[in-house]
């Protein structure tokens, strides 16, 4: 045991592929949020994050936390000649899966070289986050002997829905043999995980959090609500319905398309605007065409800052997240601080029925079957029908996240995992 130990802090290494200031994801903010709070309460925390088209420092500080971004090389050319069947089809994808191996070998010597054969620090714990990150995490495990965590946002299974990479699967599936213990994101997915074949002794939940100070309505003018509003062409009688995620399979947005004409016709004074990115853009805005209603949905097609993504809550009037996969949905988390009632995919796996009370006193949303676009149509007309209860599950919301998803209080779950297994 070292002297942190005996402070009762702990040494922590993050191999977490996403790191300020490259955040893509979920994974990136959790990760950012988590070390920050963990070197708050005194632990020693070291990052190796990925060097984004080798542009950055390969060492640099953020927050006192050492970051570790190793210069990478391309050798594609050379992996194919070694690639299995299925790695040899990703094509010009390969050269991702390249960048991903030569992260992971780099920042594995660099903590070996660094933290133990120098004897500068002892490694308390590794922490890797997804199959970006567990090959290093499982390489360091093995030569410096300290206990490794498999730190499961998502899996290939769920986000294909059912098809992706049998590397990546199989990847997964030897991180979860390999390490000590394995954290994921909801007992939704610790289900998966154990369908899956992971060893459910291993397998620890802790949810994902927020930041209630900056997720906060009081902190947004009315002016700028206005002209949000305003922006999209919504007047002051007319409802703000708000989807943001990826325009993909998984989030729904489909589904939710289809059920606009059933929402209309009831509450004909409704307008969705639609925020994200993704493949189905073309053919979501040709389907709103086919079905007429291009004068009640809006899309904006862009990434947006976390700033602005606020903006869109506080102006909003319900936020509709109808996944089919959604391992915690920190969406639904930011919504919930913003005092926005939710819709929410509540079928399948996902952590963001969870999140959500839809019944009782601290009602704060509905669940709806996010695969039948009318139980979609349902869940919203049911909020929508219920609009002098909006402040109180908008108050019920945000106290819910109070009581259980800080960022404090996350970490400190983290922590006393993290010492479960170190003990």
């Amino acid at each position: 045991m070292n002297q942190n130990q005996h402070n009762g802090k702990v040494s922590v290494a993050h191999f977490s592929w996403e790191f300020p200031p490259k955040i893509w994801g979920g994974l990136g903010t959790f990760a950012t949020e988590l070390t920050k709070q963990q070197k708050t309460m005194g632990n020693d925390v070291q990052v190796f994050a990925v060097n984004d088209q080798n542009t950055m420092k390969p060492f640099d500080t953020w927050n006192g936390i050492s970051v570790f971004r190793p210069k990478l090389v391309d050798f594609t050319n050379e992996l194919s000649l070694v690639s299995n069947n299925d790695l040899q089809q990703w094509g010009d994808h390969l050269s991702f899966f390249s960048t991903v191996l030569g992260y992971n070998i780099l920042s594995a010597s660099k903590l070996v070289d660094e933290w133990n054969h120098s004897n500068q620090k002892q490694v308390d714990i590794i922490d890797a986050h997804d199959w970006l990150g567990i090959l290093g995490g499982i390489m360091a495990k093995q030569s410096l002997h300290s206990p490794l965590v498999f730190h499961v946002h998502s899996t290939e299974h769920g986000r294909s829905v059912g098809g992706g990479s049998s590397t990546i699967k199989s990847i997964e599936k030897h991180g979860g043999d390999i390490a000590d213990g394995v954290i994921t994101v909801s007992y939704a997915m610790k289900d998966e995980l154990i369908g899956l074949g992971f060893p459910e002794d291993k397998i620890h939940v802790c949810w994902n959090g927020i930041d209630p100070e900056k997720y906060d309505l009081s902190n947004v003018g009315e002016e700028k609500i206005k002209q949000l509003r305003h922006r999209y062409g919504i007047k002051d009688d007319e409802i703000f319905l708000f989807f943001i995620g990826r325009l993909v399979t998984v989030k729904g947005i489909s589904q939710l398309v289809e059920a606009m004409p059933d929402i209309v016709s009831s509450y004909p004074k409704v307008k969705l605007v639609v925020l994200g990115v993704g493949d189905l853009e073309e053919s979501l805005k040709k389907r709103v065409e086919e079905i007429d209603v291009q004068d009640h949905v809006v899309f904006r097609t862009e990434f947006v800052s976390e700033e602005e993504r606020i903006y869109h809550y506080a102006a909003s009037d319900l936020v509709v997240l109808p996944s089919l996969y959604e391992p915690f949905g920190i969406v639904c988390t930011e919504a919930m601080s913003m005092k926005k009632p939710v819709v929410v995919g509540a079928r399948g796996v996902t952590g963001m029925r969870e999140q959500v009370v839809a019944e009782g006193d601290g009602q704060c949303g509905i669940h709806i079957n996010p695969n039948d676009p009318n139980d979609v149509a349902w869940g919203v007309k049911e909020l929508l029908g219920r609009q002098d209860e909006w402040n109180r599950f908008g108050e019920n919301a945000r106290n819910r996240i109070l009581e259980l998803f800080t960022w404090q209080k996350i970490t400190s779950r983290t922590m006393d995992i993290y010492k479960t297994i170190i003990g």
